[in-house]
Formats: structure tokens, C-alpha cells, sequence
């Protein structure tokens, strides 16, 4: 498929069924503007990708670390396959420049709602490497773009949030456990805006925002690890 060949080369996989890459890349958006489209959006996709992710995930991490306990190998998983880490490795890989998107989606590209857009898009990436190439070749694509985080989640433990990072790092280097105060709140209560806070004692140390008190805590803390001195 001549319009997908760049990215076809740089996941080193060539589809024999191109509309298999073709359709994991359509986003239902898409489909509402162009109703003769004749694939279907990537959803079905993404629910079979979703499943062979998590597979071969968990059976490379069973099979490394076998004194383990499962709540660990669990954490670990989930730090590989939430969709902050899909989006990020779609955007690597380039994949948002080949997302077939509503005008309205394609102009929207920094929002929450696109990371998501990407993530599912790469489980449906992986869902069509499954059909086109079986197992094998999905094993080869995950084990190379997904698996490959693994080293530097666990060398920085970025398997744990990040108020349980912060909280770690506080303790280790000033022996202070960090607290949060909502600083201010915009907006109507359906589309509440929270600014939150990061203190050691009275000092503050970073501010984070979020639609909860909770996402905005978490936004804090991740700032606050930012911070060289905290690093």
C-alpha cells in the first residue's frame, strides 16, 4: 500500500493484506464523514490487538522472572500496556500522520482524546500484524517496539505512579512525606478544572491541574519529578 510504505518500513513488517493496515488505522470519526468508505473503523481491531498485547506481555514476564510475585509482574504489565505508553510509542512510530480522522479529530492533536485515538490505534496495528502475519509476527513487532520499555521502567520504577514516585524520592532524600492542598477550582461542576499543590512542609514544589482532585495530584507529583532536585 503506497501511501503506508513509510511506516510499513519503519515497523519493518510489509502487510500481504494492506487493508488490514488500512482499517487499523481508520478511526470511527472517519467512517461518519465518509459513509461509502468500504472498511470498517479499527475498533474490532483494537479489541483483538488488545487481547494478543496483553498475551505475549505477560508471557515474556512470566517466563523472565520467575521468583516474581504476580502483584509486581502485574504493576509491570500494566506500565506496558496502559495507553500513555501505546500513544507515546504510536507517536515514535509516526502513526498519527497515517490516522484516517474526521476534519474535526484531525485538528484536534494535543487533547487527551487524541492519546487515546492513539493507543487504540496501536493495539489495532498489532491486531492486524496478528491476522496478517499470525502470532509470530506480532510477537516480533511487540517484543521490539513495547517490550523494549521494560529496562527502563524497571531501572526508574516508572511502573509506580507518580505520587507513589515522589513520595519515595521525598522520603529518601529529605525524610518528609509530601502532602497536596487544592490551591483553586474553574469551571462548571460538569467540566471542573482542580489546581492542586505539591508541598514538602510549607514549601511548594510544583503545581498540577486535572478535571479531579486525584489527576490533579498526579500531575503535581509528576512535575515535581521533573525537578533535578528531586531526580
Amino acid at each position: 500500500m503506497k501511501e503506508f510504505e513509510k511506516l510499513q518500513t519503519t515497523i519493518n513488517y510489509n502487510f500481504k493484506n494492506p487493508e488490514l493496515l488500512r482499517q487499523a488505522l481508520t478511526h470511527r470519526s472517519y467512517i461518519n464523514e465518509h459513509p461509502d468508505f468500504k472498511l470498517g473503523h479499527n475498533e474490532r481491531l483494537e479489541f483483538l490487538g488488545d487481547a494478543v498485547l496483553e498475551i505475549i506481555v505477560t508471557e515474556h514476564l512470566f517466563n523472565t522472572f520467575p521468583q516474581t510475585p504476580e502483584g509486581d509482574l502485574t504493576d509491570w504489565r500494566a506500565s506496558l500496556v496502559n495507553a500513555k505508553m501505546l500513544a507515546s510509542i504510536a507517536k515514535d512510530l509516526n502513526i498519527e500522520e497515517d490516522l484516517l480522522l474526521s476534519r474535526g479529530e484531525e485538528k484536534d492533536n494535543n487533547s487527551k482524546a487524541r492519546q487515546y485515538i492513539l493507543a487504540n490505534a496501536m493495539e489495532a496495528l498489532i491486531g492486524a500484524i496478528y491476522l496478517d502475519g499470525e502470532l509470530s509476527s506480532a510477537k516480533v513487532f511487540i517484543h521490539k517496539f513495547v517490550i523494549s520499555h521494560l529496562e527502563n521502567i524497571l531501572a526508574n520504577r516508572l511502573y509506580l505512579d507518580p505520587k507513589s514516585r515522589f513520595q519515595e524520592k521525598a522520603q529518601e532524600l529529605v525524610g518528609i512525606t509530601p502532602h497536596y492542598r487544592v490551591i483553586d477550582e474553574n469551571g462548571p461542576d460538569h467540566e471542573k478544572i482542580f489546581e492542586v499543590g505539591l508541598y514538602i512542609n510549607e514549601e511548594l514544589i510544583a503545581i498540577g491541574r486535572g478535571s479531579s482532585k486525584q489527576e490533579a495530584q498526579v500531575a503535581a507529583a509528576a512535575q515535581g519529578l521533573i525537578n533535578k532536585k528531586w531526580q
